[in-house]
């Protein structure tokens, strides 16, 4: 049987002393590349932005490049800014792995000494002015690499620099590091900024002059499913016909077909009707419903499998779970306003609970290898936002890897027919620039960065109004792409 690219260690496990975790491939690439920029005379050569999909394992190659390079004594200390307690939780849990000291900064309890620093984005902002005192002091004489974890939240706008105070307080915190390295799944923001960590190269696209982002280092998903190293994905987008209209009762209504809905003003109508579970149509309660079956049939070979539900609101978030434990299954509601909200993650994680509803809190950097389906019920359809929740269900750790032949078993993604949604579903597994296009020339609302807009035929939907789309693999099936 072929062989993953590096060994999965089973979750909570640890290594006998002394024993040091191999790097991947791409991680070993990741040393080297870090090893030539500290040599390198290059004005760029203080930033390095990897982009790697989700389960690439971007935490510990950044902490394992860290502990090569200390060994060579290029480097002594490092500062690690996250955006996420909970991310930040994983990120201690990783340095302990591989035998690393990483102590949470503490704005109360002065300089830490330990050999890494963690503090979040908005830490970093709050107390900038302090620590650009504190620093100089404390890391004086000493090189140290700066890690920025999901580095594309750090927007940075030089005419409203309130506006992007994480971007701006990160880039003035780092200056005098050695190195400042950017990690991200999805490298792309809505907004149509640059972030730190990142070059950019201007070239034209279809006659406009744009600006490039370029990472250093890809490493794309359908990599990482040729390895073994994650799990493909399946899509199932539940089709059907959104009534609108105010007066049902009198005739006054009019049908939109979900899958083929090009007017963008009546898609997005559409999508948020769809979501509903009180919707006439039923597009939502079927996709539940459904999503809920395959959970139960692969619970017969993956015991410990869960599924996660994204959410629009914490109402919506609510009404799903409490469906959810109608039909029997143990769930945990989690959102930005509950206060146990970080325990229920972390019971989620450790195998407590089949469902996880979750509203914008799980779409980003959370871990939990059981995660075998995600139900995609939110009314945000950008690409990164889209990509990032649904692939917190392509990790795995060593205790399925041991079971499972290469490529891996597929997790399951069920979501309502948008033709959005299926456009980013086809090239999930295909890393796409993020193309930073002048002001005065916005992309068109809803467009992916570097995308090519989202259309489908019309034989998708044909006359099976409420039919599952099915479609497998890394990419979805020829059928379903756009005509040359």
């Amino acid at each position: 049987m072929p062989q993953p690219s590096f060994e999965l260690d089973p979750i909570g496990s640890r290594r006998p002393p002394g024993e040091r975790l191999q790097p991947r491939q791409w991680q070993r690439q990741l040393i080297h590349l870090l090893q030539r920029r500290l040599s390198s005379s290059n004005s760029h050569g203080q930033d390095v932005l990897i982009h790697a999909g989700p389960g690439a394992g971007k935490t510990l190659g950044a902490l394992l490049s860290f502990q090569q390079l200390q060994a060579e004594g290029h480097l002594e200390r490092f500062v690690v800014f996250c955006h996420r307690n909970t991310i930040a939780r994983q990120w201690r849990m990783a340095a302990d792995r591989v035998g690393l000291e990483l102590q949470e900064w503490d704005p109360h309890g002065g300089g830490a000494q330990a050999t890494g620093l963690l503090l979040s984005y908005q830490a970093a902002s709050r107390h900038r002015h302090r620590l650009e005192v504190e620093w100089p002091h404390e890391l004086r004489q000493q090189r140290w690499l700066a890690i920025a974890d999901e580095v594309h939240h750090l927007g940075l706008d030089p005419e409203e620099p309130e506006a992007t105070a994480w971007g701006h307080a990160f880039t003035s915190l780092t200056e005098a590091a050695s190195l400042r390295l950017g990690l991200s799944g999805t490298p792309f923001r809505a907004d149509n900024l640059a972030f730190c960590a990142a070059r950019r190269l201007r070239s034209r696209d279809k006659g406009e002059v744009v600006e490039r982002i370029m990472p250093d280092l890809c490493v794309e998903p359908r990599q990482l499913i040729e390895a073994g190293d994650v799990r493909p994905l399946e899509f199932r987008f539940q089709d059907g016909w959104v009534e609108h209209g105010r007066q049902p009762e009198a005739g006054d209504r009019e049908t939109s077909p979900l899958s083929a809905e090009e007017r963008e003003s009546w898609r997005a109508r559409n999508l948020r009707r769809a979501i509903r579970l009180g919707d006439s149509g039923g597009i939502a309660l079927r996709l539940l419903l459904r999503a809920n079956h395959k959970l139960e049939q692969l619970r017969h070979d993956h015991p410990g499998a869960g599924g996660l539900v994204v959410a629009r609101d914490i109402d919506h978030a609510g009404r799903l779970g409490a469906l959810l434990a109608e039909q029997g299954a143990r769930v945990k509601l989690v959102h930005s306003q509950d206060p146990e909200a970080s325990s229920h993650l972390s019971a989620f994680q450790a195998g407590e609970g089949d469902w996880l509803v979750s509203v914008d809190m799980c779409a980003e950097g959370f871990d939990a290898p059981r995660l075998r389906v995600v139900a995609y019920l939110s009314t945000v359809v950008t690409r990164s936002r889209f990509v990032q929740a649904i692939t917190r269900a392509v990790r795995l750790d060593g205790s399925r890897a041991a079971l499972e032949t290469i490529p891996r078993q597929a997790s399951y993604v069920f979501a309502p027919a948008d033709p959005l949604l299926i456009e980013y579903a086809r090239t999930w597994a295909l890393s796409e620039p993020y193309l930073i296009r002048l002001r005065d020339a916005p992309s068109p609302e809803g467009s992916s960065p570097g995308g090519q807009g989202a259309t489908l035929p019309l034989q998708a939907l044909a006359d099976n109004a409420g039919a599952m789309i099915a479609m497998g693999g890394p990419q979805l099936p020829g059928f379903l792409r756009r005509s040359a």
